[in-house]
Order: C-alpha cells, then sequence, then structure tokens
C-alpha cells in the first residue's frame, strides 16, 4: 500500500509521542525486509528476466538513473514518494548485483530519515492531526476512498484473470 508504512508512522507517533523514536526504527526494519526481498528476487531473475516483473519502460530510466547518478540514485529513491516505483528500482539493483552492502546501508539509512522526519512532524503537530483524523468527514473519505479502491481491484483482477476471446 503505498505511503502505508509513513501513515502508520506518523499515526503512531501522534498517539504515543513519548515513545515516539521507535517508530521510525521499526518502520526501517520492515522496509529494509521488503526491499531485501525485492532485491533477492532481482538478483535471482537477473536483468534478462527483468522484464517480465517490471514493465521495460521503467526499466531502462532506472537504469540510466541509476549509472549516472549511483549511490545518489539509491538514496533519492529511498525517500521519494508515490508513484516512483521503488519496487522497480530495488529489483533492478539486485539484477545488476550492486553491492548489497552500500545497498542496505544507503536504502536503511534514507528509509530511517524518511520515517523520522514524519514521526518528528507528528510528535510536534499530533494533537492537531489526531484531531483532525478523528473528523467524521475524514472518516467517511476514507471509508468511501477503500471502497472504491476495493471495488477496481476487484475489477482489474476479473478482467486479468477470466478467459481471453479470440
Amino acid at each position: 500500500m503505498p505511503l502505508g508504512l509513513d501513515t502508520l508512522v506518523v499515526v503512531l507517533a501522534a498517539s504515543y509521542s513519548e515513545i515516539f523514536w521507535i517508530f521510525p526504527l521499526l518502520a526501517t526494519a520492515v522496509s529494509l525486509g521488503g526491499a531485501a526481498l525485492a532485491y533477492w528476487m532481482g538478483r535471482a531473475a537477473g536483468y534478462e528476466r527483468l522484464p517480465r516483473l517490471v514493465p521495460a519502460r521503467h526499466l531502462e530510466r532506472v537504469k540510466r538513473h541509476l549509472g549516472a547518478a549511483g549511490a545518489g540514485a539509491l538514496g533519492t529513491a529511498a525517500v521519494m514518494p508515490p508513484p516512483f516505483p521503488l519496487t522497480a528500482f530495488v529489483l533492478l539493483c539486485g539484477a545488476l548485483d550492486i553491492d548489497r552492502r552500500r545497498f542496505f546501508a544507503v536504502f536503511g539509512l534514507m528509509r530511517l530519515i524518511r520515517f523520522s522526519t514524519g514521526a518528528l512532524l507528528a510528535r510536534h503537530y499530533g494533537a492537531a492531526l489526531l484531531q483532525m483524523i478523528d473528523a467524521d468527514g475524514l472518516r467517511t473519505a476514507a471509508t468511501v476512498l477503500t471502497t472504491v479502491t476495493a471495488m477496481a481491484l476487484g475489477v482489474i483482477l476479473w478482467r486479468r484473470t477470466r478467459p481471453q476471446l479470440a
């Protein structure tokens, strides 16, 4: 879920401001776990088979950025919000056999910075944030958005799994 961890960190840090510092650490660990899985999948697949997992247009663009900026591209990718194709980026890093120590060090540090920034802001603006979250209009909007998203996902899955007529 895009921004799912960010949202969780912000809400938890706002709700439990006395231990806000633990949430970015936990989110970073979870994020690193997901990145490790994607990295190893990319490494196992190899660059030749990567177009089966990631659209070719994403692969070429990400490969150009990675080649031009190196660790800077990796650090930037780790803090970019959606719709940046982070999964494609991590898969490509694995497929290109980027040094895993460097990859995880840079990726982990930048994710920690991203989550820590959200937690610090949530700690500072927590009361106002929680009041806004408790508003009935926001709850209704979130419910409607979740329902519409689930319905759209159902339609997409149905269209992809039904037999194609020739």
